[in-house]
């Protein structure tokens, strides 16, 4: 029988999500396969978590495309991509602890990638006045990557019920991003 490599790293990513420390015979457990069978697809934990780092930028870029950043104003854009990408909120969580995945030459061009289309979002939000100009588009774009991270764990510890990850997430975010009158009155 086949070895269903997308199954393996979704159990992978489930478990990883859960237990961050998780050994390769655990992840195997959590598959269903010997721990031979994964170390002939996956030569170690770097090998497995570059594969779940290739997964993790795909869903993203599923979201961005999902979300449809151009349609509409930007704040809608934003909850529309919250939305498209909860379903991977747990997986893109794990992967923002692995610094590896971030630092020297090795990093992924898919990261880049994703915060370029997160970073022209923002700034058209500021562009049109729908966001603060003080909070500049890179920071917004990492503030969002810490929200999902910190929703994806709270809702995995039960601390928060999944079906307020979104509405959360948004509202804190945006919350903070948006411009008010004053600000506006300001600013002229």
């Amino acid at each position: 029988m086949a070895l269903d490599r997308d199954q393996v790293l979704r159990s992978a990513a489930a478990l990883l999500t859960r237990k961050s420390t998780a050994t390769m015979d655990e992840v195997a457990k959590a598959a269903g396969i010997s721990r031979a069978t994964l170390h002939r697809h996956f030569a170690g934990r770097d090998a497995l978590v570059r594969a779940l780092e290739a997964l993790g930028i795909e869903e993203c870029e599923a979201a961005l495309e999902a979300a449809r950043l151009d349609e509409g104003p930007a704040g809608q854009a934003v909850h529309r991509l919250i939305q498209a990408i909860e379903p991977s909120a747990g997986l893109l969580a794990f992967l923002y602890t692995e610094n590896q995945l971030f630092e020297g030459e090795e990093q992924n061009q898919g990261w880049a990638r994703i915060d370029e289309r997160l970073t022209a979002l923002f700034r058209r939000g500021q562009e049109s006045g729908e966001f603060r100009i003080d909070l500049t588009p890179a920071w917004l774009t990492e503030a969002l990557y810490g929200l999902l991270a910190s929703g994806a764990w709270a809702v995995a510890e039960g601390r928060v019920a999944a079906k307020d990850f979104t509405y959360m997430i948004v509202e804190l975010l945006l919350g903070g991003a948006r411009r008010t009158h004053a600000q506006r009155r300001e600013e002229s």
